[in-house]
């Protein structure tokens, strides 16, 4: 069961090791693009690729119906990666059980977006947990644990390309070791539960007035999507790459600018933080394509003394 792109490396990893679905569970068919044709999801696709006709798409999990298919399936595992919440009629479906495919080394990052969150506050660690469902989400027993490394620049959208490949990795070998009966879950400690909640239009505006590091976590975490934003003038633009700028760079005359203040210079444009500057370094303004910094100021009024705010 999935839908997104993140979840197609673990479908195609299944039928690379002989674990080929008997099912695939996916979202209903979408218009999308400029010309709104209906379109399958990523999951469908690949499925349909691998030769998997039998392809379920419900409207809604919570349909008895949905439910009633499922069973009739007989499955002895349900895989989940990248899917809905699904009600305990449809997960306890499987002969041997149902798991999940989660985002961050739990029982830290419980929720819907566990790697932006990871990013956000600064985590230089990560990885893919998969569990065994349970009614109450991300709080299942763990079956086995992958961490991986977040480099100090990296934005959520890199972290999200080589976790889906980790986690294909250990889909395998956790529906291997259930299959095996090798699989020993361990409860999760949830003294050491931190959330993950889905993220707001609202969560992606930035806080001068943070540090430089965290302003920088808090763009790259939210970047490429759904992008960290600010205004100026009157104007949204978001903000998808930037650097701590420490110490303050010859080039920049004066006084440091202020938490939100602007500088520019040499085509560089820098912005005032908490206990430094953060250099921005790809901008884009709404309606407007993404730019690098310098193409950027060559198309934008700014100036230093401005004000983001």
């Amino acid at each position: 069961m999935g839908t997104p792109e993140f979840a197609v490396p673990s479908l195609n990893a299944l039928c690379d090791a002989g674990l080929t679905p008997m099912a695939v569970v996916t979202a209903p068919d979408k218009p999308r693009g400029r010309g709104q044709r209906l379109s399958p999801t990523a999951v469908k696709a690949a499925a349909l690729e691998r030769g998997i006709d039998t392809i379920l798409q419900p409207e809604s999990v919570k349909d008895p119906a949905f439910a009633v298919q499922v069973r009739d399936l007989a499955p002895d595992v349900i895989v989940v990666v990248a899917f809905r919440i699904l009600p305990a009629a449809v997960f306890t479906a499987a002969r041997l059980g149902a798991f999940n495919l989660h985002g961050s080394l739990l029982p830290r990052w419980r929720g819907a977006a566990p790697i932006n969150r990871a990013i956000m506050a600064g985590d230089t660690e990560t990885g893919v947990t998969t569990f065994f469902l349970k009614e109450q989400v991300d709080t299942g027993s763990i079956i086995l644990k992958r961490a991986m490394p977040i480099g100090p620049d990296e934005t959520a959208g890199s972290v999200h390309d080589r976790m889906m490949v980790l986690g294909a990795e250990a889909v395998v070998e956790t529906t291997r070791m259930i299959l095996d009966g090798t699989a020993e879950a361990q409860p999760q400690d949830d003294t050491l539960a931190t959330p993950a909640p889905r993220i707001f239009p609202d969560d992606c505006r930035v806080d001068w007035t943070q540090t430089a590091v965290g302003v920088h976590n808090h763009i790259r975490g939210l970047s490429p999507y759904p992008g960290a934003w600010t205004m100026h003038d009157g104007t949204l633009l978001k903000l998808y790459l930037a650097r701590p700028s420490d110490p303050v760079p010859d080039l920049l005359q004066g006084p440091p600018p202020a938490p939100g203040e602007v500088g520019v210079e040499d085509n560089r444009l820098f912005i005032g933080c908490a206990d430094g500057l953060l250099e921005l370094l790809e901008v884009q303004q709404a309606g407007k394509r993404r730019l690098p910094a310098q193409d950027f100021l060559n198309g934008y009024p700014v100036s230093s003394g401005d004000r983001f705010e």
